[in-house]
């Protein structure tokens, strides 16, 4: 008996082909009814069925995403996809997994599917009895197809182009460079890649659905057209023309992308941005022009959401070093960022970002320094915030930096930077300097927005309009030391940062922090650090 798994989000449906069809009948067991993809792949994992049943459009997991990983833990499934009239146009052009039939929910009848799954049943029964050996293995020779093409592709990449003919002769096998034929090489890459990684079991899984989605798609718009994943952020898309025609071959390459892009979102929730590279009739110039396209960091950094653009390679070569008067702003972006966090108004920090990063749009420094001037600016941030473990550090210095440098958009580092500061928000939010009384929360911020002022307990007391013996009382019992002991240990975390930091003089330093005399300076921070100022610093 053959195991059935119906999963649809719409309740009537499922009620109606749960009690309509006599599943034992028909030599069936439906394991279960779900409501939602992700359920569905939960029990699927440890049981996979037979046959899936499945709505496209779900919550948590759509149902072609469900397919592909059910696919991966039983490659012979059989899949009948239930569409609605709206969906049943793109249902039939996405990816096929093998998908044996669609049938639509505005006019279904469950003697239709019944039938279908007879089909199904005597299906795999003659497949059982022929050994589903022969059918594995065709699958794997088209599996391998792929593989050889992909790895083919990158060698040609890598390689040293010793013999152009023999790869011309390799890559005509795959449709590109035959005679007559230019190729126009475009390079993808995915946006949003921590949600998708997410969202997707495996590179392996997310492959196997980007994959049939492009090539179903490249079918439909431009059979010529040659897909190739290059790596888990990136593909490849060759198109193939015949050079003089009086079509633009960059405008259609354009338009066949941009449906590409609608498609690959609305099927898979995934989105891509383009970059057109130039058009070649050699094996040399498709070599040099794709390689040019995969090291093109600057002008890919830039990109913004699901953009197709062409290939700049000057803008690549005038920015290749970046700017260095980036860090002449990074004292005045550590400073608006720290009083936005402490500040009022939860959105601040998100507008101080957006308003960083427009300008560094505008700007298009070199990625490598942009990435290192935020990590510099949260380090900095963090030791701030973290000076008495007022705060849960949710990345150790080591994590922000992998975690930076993989970023390949400036767009995406936004984002990020939008969910770490609201983490930070939140955690400062539970309690600032180890309190959950907001009066010690407030007055821990005061501090920090104002370690180049004098600070004076009567005067923070006065700011919370508490009286100033019970204010000390309360700081003391809260945080377990004195308010004057937190105002010298704050400042002396920030002399350290100083010191580290910056070629500052000692008495500058002194000076910065409010601190009259050099000397009761230095002694001070000898018996908070251990050593004094210049040791430190040479240390």
């Amino acid at each position: 008996m053959y195991n059935v798994m119906l999963v649809d989000d719409d309740y009537p449906v499922i009620e109606l082909l749960s009690e309509a069809i006599s599943w034992n009948e028909l030599g069936l067991n439906l394991m279960g009814s779900y409501e939602n993809g992700m359920s569905a792949w939960e029990d699927a994992k440890s049981s996979p069925p037979d046959i899936l049943i499945t709505d496209i459009g779900m919550p948590k997991m759509n149902g072609l995403e469900l397919s592909a990983r059910i696919k991966e833990v039983k490659a012979d499934v059989r899949i009948a996809i239930l569409s609605c009239h709206n969906e049943f146009q793109y249902a039939q052009q996405a990816m096929r997994l093998n998908v044996q039939d669609y049938l639509l929910k505005d006019t279904l009848d469950p003697e239709e599917l019944a039938q279908l799954l007879r089909r199904f049943k005597q299906a795999m029964d003659e497949e059982a009895q022929k050994g589903w050996e022969r059918s594995r293995m065709i699958h794997l020779v088209d599996e391998s197809k792929e593989l050889r093409k992909e790895q083919s592709l990158k060698n040609f990449i890598h390689q040293p182009l010793l013999s152009p003919e023999k790869w011309r002769h390799e890559l005509s096998e795959y449709g590109i460079l035959k005679p007559g034929f230019h190729c126009l090489p475009v390079v993808g890459h995915l946006e949003d890649v921590r949600d998708i990684k997410h969202r997707f079991a495996s590179n392996q899984t997310l492959h196997f659905a980007l994959g049939n989605v492009l090539r179903e798609v490249l079918e439909q718009l431009n059979p010529s057209a040659v897909h190739v994943i290059y790596d888990a952020k990136s593909s490849l898309l060759l198109f193939s023309y015949r050079p003089g025609l009086g079509s633009n071959v960059y405008d259609d390459a354009a338009a066949c992308l941009k449906e590409v892009q609608r498609t690959l979102d609305r099927v898979l929730r995934i989105r891509m941005s383009f970059l057109i590279g130039r058009g070649c009739a050699e094996p040399e110039g498709l070599k040099a022009g794709l390689n040019e396209l995969l090291a093109c960091r600057q002008q890919r950094f830039y990109l913004e959401p699901q953009e197709i653009s062409k290939l700049n390679g000057a803008l690549e070569q005038n920015s290749l070093h970046g700017d260095p008067d980036l860090f002449v702003y990074y004292d005045r972006a550590s400073s608006e960022l720290r009083e936005s966090l402490l500040g009022k108004e939860g959105s601040g920090a998100r507008d101080t970002v957006d308003r960083w990063i427009s300008w560094i749009q505008g700007k298009r420094y070199a990625p490598e320094s942009v990435k290192d001037w935020v990590l510099k600016l949260l380090l900095d941030l963090k030791l701030r915030l973290h000076l008495l473990h007022s705060l849960s550090p949710a990345y150790t210095a080591d994590a922000l930096h992998k975690e930076i440098m993989d970023m390949d958009s400036l767009n995406e580092l936004k984002s990020w930077l939008h969910d770490y500061l609201e983490s930070t928000m939140q955690a400062m939010d539970r309690g600032f300097g180890g309190s959950r009384r907001s009066e010690v929360t407030e007055a821990c911020k005061y501090v920090s927005l104002r370690l180049d002022q004098r600070i004076t307990l009567d005067e923070v007391a006065g700011c919370l309009h508490l009286n100033p013996s019970y204010f000390s009382r309360m700081f003391k019992k809260e945080t377990g030391v004195t308010f004057i002991e937190y105002v010298t240990r704050m400042k002396m975390e920030r002399a350290k940062e100083l010191l580290r930091q910056t070629d500052r003089t000692v008495g500058e330093i002194c000076e910065s922090l409010a601190y009259d005399n050099v000397s009761y300076f230095s002694k001070t921070f000898k018996a908070y650090a251990g050593v004094t100022p210049v040791e430190f610093r040479n240390g």
